[in-house]
């Protein structure tokens, strides 16, 4: 779908504050994406309670191209029961139908909700409201956030027939489809939820996902390969605006041992970016000097032969570029130390 112009957007905004006011009190508990006051945090805890109370197998449901599959008229009708003003009707199916401008020719569209509409995370809520509804029939233990979706039961035969009823019930009903190659059924701590997993043990904890950390590293390897030939202010700029950003999602996680190494990794990376960025002996000796590596050690060190990641583990590095050095450049640790 295309994403609305200005205008459409403003619009766009004041109908979903006239009905996000009126709809969402009717949505279902155990919806928490794009709703005032709820957020991906209490979704998570809530899949970590269930857990913890003995379902320990999870029915993980990805819908194929939610956003661009949505059925025009089976949403229409879903909004027509509430909302009597044919003005209004008449408006929102307006948008639904604008089409996407390429080239200078408009394609109509038949399906899906605008890209980047304000309006569009509350139809997709509209939208899946049936499945919530369906879910709470059946008595299901459940968490959504948008379109992700995770059902917890308490064996695995249980998961696949609750995953074959569902995904009928998705394509007949709503005439949406399953991601196949993205759902499963597994235990939870096999499975990724909002960027975060569940360790294994009598003590259920939240965790960070792995795909979620190799993330996390690609992001930091890309900042500081810039290092090489940019301001390490700069850099150092970029790197801390993320990590903020990263850290104020991840720190809801309950191993904060995870965060503590992954800021030893970003400091190593940042002192084998400086140590390549010195390039040759005479500065790296002088770069350590000044700040306060002792001349013989600074010495020794400028002139071994050792590649830069085994380098920075020495006495040099670790004292020249400290921990409080990178907090004096405006380094944020990702958990408190």
């Amino acid at each position: 779908m295309g994403i609305p112009t200005a205008l459409d957007r403003f619009v766009q905004q004041a109908v979903l504050q006239v009905l996000q006011r009126r709809w969402d009190r009717t949505f279902s508990d155990s919806s928490f994406g794009f709703r005032p006051r709820r957020s991906a945090h209490q979704a998570v805890a809530r899949a970590q309670q269930y857990i913890v109370q003995g379902h320990g197998w999870v029915v993980d449901l990805d819908l194929e191209k939610f956003f661009d599959r949505v059925n025009h008229d089976k949403l229409m009708g879903q909004i027509a029961i509430r909302v009597e003003d044919r003005r209004l009707l008449k408006l929102i199916r307006a948008f639904l139908n604008a089409g996407v401008l390429e080239n200078g020719l408009v394609s109509p569209s038949v399906e899906g909700t605008p890209q980047g509409g304000p309006l569009s995370p509350l139809l997709s809520n509209l939208v899946l409201d049936q499945l919530d509804r369906e879910l709470e029939r059946r008595g299901h233990r459940f968490v959504r956030y948008a379109d992700d979706c995770n059902i917890y039961v308490r064996s695995e035969r249980a998961g696949q027939r609750v995953m074959k009823s569902i995904t009928h019930f998705i394509a007949q009903k709503l005439k949406l489809k399953v991601n196949e190659a993205k759902s499963a059924v597994a235990r939870p701590q096999e499975r990724k939820f909002l960027g975060f997993s569940f360790t294994e043990g009598p003590e259920i904890q939240r965790a960070i996902a792995p795909k979620s950390l190799e993330r996390f590293k690609k992001r930091i390897r890309e900042i500081t390969r810039q290092a090489k030939g940019a301001n390490m202010k700069t850099i150092m700029a970029e790197l801390a605006s993320y990590m903020r950003g990263w850290r104020g999602y991840y720190r809801f996680c309950e191993t904060p041992h995870v965060l503590q190494s992954l800021t030893r990794w970003v400091r190593m990376r940042l002192r084998a970016a400086l140590w390549r960025q010195w390039k040759t002996p005479r500065r790296r000796r002088a770069e350590l000097m000044a700040r306060g590596v002792p001349e013989r050690l600074a010495s020794n060190t400028a002139s071994c032969g050792y590649g830069p990641w085994r380098v920075i583990r020495t006495r040099a590095l670790t004292s020249g570029l400290s921990n409080a050095y990178f907090r004096s450049l405006g380094l944020p640790p990702l958990v408190a130390e």
